[in-house]
């Protein structure tokens, strides 16, 4: 029984073969959300995300995929320095000779190399490219470092400022990254020797994380500063007090001077994202007045009484 040839990696995200990279990125988060297996409990979601993982990290490597538009399915195999066309001439004559029973290249687009007959060998072409020179199993041109690629992980505010060790899948393989405390949106992080494997006992490549912060309902995170709405009452906001703020880090106590008006913004030192090579952030509290939503009898009789005895006009400021 003849094995299936494996799947286009387009055709896995869904995206055309000339899409651009955030196409190419936005399609694999929607697809990697839906089939993460520690979302998505079907039997064959994990098989599934590790395919869109593999295809994901070669199409967002601009080195890689332009390697797999020009080779499709044996692009880790083919040597560096072959050219692409010379490739496709020798894939079109091999096919040729195999006979009618020639196939198209899997991952092969428009105008890309030709069908590779069911009788031709892998090695037997890269023979007829370097006329013998070559060898089988790859002898002659010695061995291939593995590519770089790059791969997004998602994180929230509370995992980005504690850091800590995570469990990430790409290319099918599970690794485990110990992430660094304070990390930012967009921060590339260097993972030695996790890239494309080598050939022939070469080192493999790298791999890069970029880190993204996913949106959160109390905190807007900008750089290493967090901003946070601060709720607090409006005898607080004209008395003055001392409150209680959620941070990533836990509770801190922010001094609201009397006379606080809303959208006044109280800075907390150092209390934003942690820097491991210098100053961390800071944290911004944007003063919110609360009144009550209901009022007790009390309550309503000592604000008629503020209300005929203060000459304030807030439409005036004064």
């Amino acid at each position: 029984m003849m094995a299936a040839p494996p799947r286009d990696f387009y055709e896995i995200l869904g995206v055309p073969r000339g899409a651009g990279q955030e196409e190419v990125q936005s399609a694999y988060r929607k697809l990697a959300r839906a089939y993460h297996p520690d979302i998505n409990k079907d039997p064959g979601a994990e098989d599934r995300f590790k395919e869109i993982s593999e295809a994901y990290s070669v199409l967002s490597d601009p080195g890689t995929r332009r390697r797999y538009d020009a080779f499709g399915a044996d692009f880790r195999q083919v040597p560096e320095d072959v050219d692409p066309e010379t490739w496709a001439r020798a894939r079109a004559g091999r096919g040729r000779r195999a006979g009618s029973g020639a196939r198209a290249g899997a991952g092969a687009g428009p105008g890309g190399p030709a069908g590779f007959g069911e009788g031709a060998d892998f090695e037997e072409l890269l023979e007829g490219l370097f006329g013998g020179r070559a060898g089988r199993a790859g002898r002659g041109w010695g061995p291939i470092p593995g590519a770089d690629q790059e791969a997004e992980i998602e994180l929230t505010v509370e995992e980005a400022y504690r850091g800590g060790r995570r469990s990430i899948t790409v290319g099918g393989r599970r690794i485990e990254v110990n992430m660094p405390a304070g990390v930012t949106d967009g921060q590339r992080i260097r993972l030695a020797g996790q890239g494309g494997r080598g050939s022939d006992g070469a080192a493999a490549g790298d791999l890069y994380l970029i880190v993204r912060i996913a949106p959160h309902r109390r905190y807007r995170v900008e750089g290493r500063d967090i901003h946070v709405h601060l709720p607090v009452s409006s005898w607080e906001a004209a008395l003055g007090a001392s409150v209680a703020v959620d941070t990533p880090g836990g509770e801190a106590k922010v001094k609201v001077p009397a006379g606080t008006s809303s959208g006044r913004r109280l800075r907390l030192r150092g209390r934003g994202m942690p820097n491991p090579r210098g100053t961390p952030g800071d944290l911004f509290a944007e003063v919110r007045i609360m009144v009550p939503p209901t009022l007790s009898e009390q309550e309503r009789r000592l604000f008629e009484q503020l209300a005929a005895a203060s000459e304030f006009d807030p439409r005036r400021g004064r």
